[in-house]
C-alpha cells in the first residue's frame, strides 16, 4: 500500500468523483483509475459503488478512509518537523569584502571550503568600501567584513591579516616609467586615478597630499581597483595601489610600479565583526580560513617571490 495511493485514494472519496480527485492530486483520470483499482486488488474488496454518477464509499472503503486519514496525517506532521528540524539547522553568513583581489583569491576558495563544511549555510556577499561594510555591520546586515583598518567604531572588533605598501603605478610609455621613485609633488601634477572615499586606502593617501601641503588633480575615482588599473594601463592616469594587487600586471609588463618617497604609512586588511555578539560556528570557521589563508606570516601562493617596485618587469 503506497501514500501516493492513500493520497489518490482519500481525493475520490472528498470529492467523489474520480475526475475532480485527478485534479486536486494532478494526475489524469486514467491514472486515478489505476490507483483505486491497485487498491482493491491488494485488499481484496471494492471500495467505491458508483451511485447516480458520483463515487461513494462502501463499507471496506469508510473503513479504509478512517486509517488512510490518520497515516496521511501522521506523514504531514512527519514532514513538517522534519523541515522544522532541517530549517533550525540552516543559517546564513552576510560576508563583506572591501578588497576586489581578495574576491578574486582567496575569498572564492575560503567560501567553497566553508560551504563543504556547513551544507546547509547560505552565503550572501557584499562588496563595497571599508566604511559601507563598517556601516552594514553596525547595521546588523553583514556578519563579517574584510576592510581596511583601523576602523574607528567603538562596537567592532578588528583583527589585522596582513599589510602592503601603497605603490604609485603607470604604464610602461609613462614619463615616470623610469623613475626608480616618484615624489609627493611629481604624483601632484600628474592626473590621478584613484579609488572612491570612504575607504581607509584612500584616506591614507589623501593625508600623505594633505601633510605635503599640495594639493593632488584627482582625475578619477573608481571603486574596483581592475577598473584603476586598465585606467593606467592605457595611459589615462596615475595610479596609487597595494603592490600585491599589481604585481601580476608589472611582472607582466603591463604596468610599471614606483616606490613613493615619504609615504611611510602601509595599507591594512583585517577582519572586522561585533564584539557584543558571540560568533556563530560558521563565523568561527570564516574566521580561521580568513586567518590561514590570509595571516600574517603566512606564504601565500599569490605574493610566491616578492620583488621590489622598483624592478623592470
Amino acid at each position: 500500500m503506497e501514500l501516493r495511493h492513500l493520497r489518490t485514494f482519500r481525493a475520490v472519496a472528498e470529492t467523489g468523483s474520480f475526475t475532480l480527485a485527478g485534479r486536486r492530486v494532478n494526475l489524469s483520470q486514467a491514472a486515478v483509475s489505476l490507483h483505486i483499482k491497485t487498491l482493491e486488488e491488494e485488499l481484496g474488496t471494492k471500495l467505491f459503488a458508483r451511485v447516480r454518477k458520483r463515487a461513494t464509499l462502501t463499507p471496506a472503503g469508510r473503513a479504509l478512509l478512517r486509517h488512510a486519514q490518520a497515516i496521511l496525517n501522521a506523514c504531514d506532521v512527519a514532514r513538517a518537523e522534519i523541515a522544522a528540524l532541517a530549517q533550525e539547522h540552516r543559517s546564513t553568513l552576510r560576508v563583506g569584502t572591501a578588497s576586489t583581489m581578495i574576491a578574486i583569491h582567496p575569498l572564492p576558495e575560503i567560501l567553497s571550503e566553508l560551504k563543504k563544511r556547513f551544507p546547509l549555510l547560505d552565503l550572501v556577499v557584499f562588496a563595497g568600501t571599508s566604511e559601507a561594510i563598517v556601516r552594514r555591520l553596525l547595521e546588523h546586515r553583514l556578519d563579517v567584513g574584510l576592510v581596511s583598518l583601523p576602523v574607528e567604531a567603538p562596537l567592532v572588533h578588528t583583527e589585522p591579516l596582513y599589510g602592503d605598501r601603497l605603490v604609485a603605478v603607470v604604464s610602461p610609455s609613462h614619463p615616470l616609467a623610469q623613475a626608480r621613485e616618484v615624489t609627493v609633488m611629481q604624483l601632484a601634477s600628474e592626473p590621478l586615478i584613484l579609488g572612491e572615499r570612504g575607504g581607509n586606502r584612500r584616506r591614507i593617501i589623501d593625508l600623505f597630499f594633505e601633510h605635503a601641503g599640495v594639493r593632488p588633480h584627482v582625475v578619477m575615482e573608481l571603486n574596483r581597483d581592475e577598473a584603476i588599473k586598465k585606467m593606467v594601463e592605457v595611459g589615462l592616469g596615475v595610479g596609487i595601489l597595494p603592490w600585491l594587487t599589481v604585481q601580476r600586471e608589472v611582472h607582466v609588463g603591463l604596468l610599471r610600479a614606483l616606490p613613493i618617497r615619504g609615504l611611510k604609512s602601509r595599507w591594512e586588511l583585517g577582519l572586522a565583526y561585533l564584539k557584543e555578539e558571540a560568533p556563530s560556528e560558521a563565523l568561527l570557521a570564516f574566521l580561521d580560513l580568513c586567518r590561514a589563508y590570509l595571516g600574517r606570516g603566512r606564504d601565500r601562493k599569490r605574493v610566491g617571490a616578492e620583488r621590489s617596485p622598483g624592478a623592470r618587469a
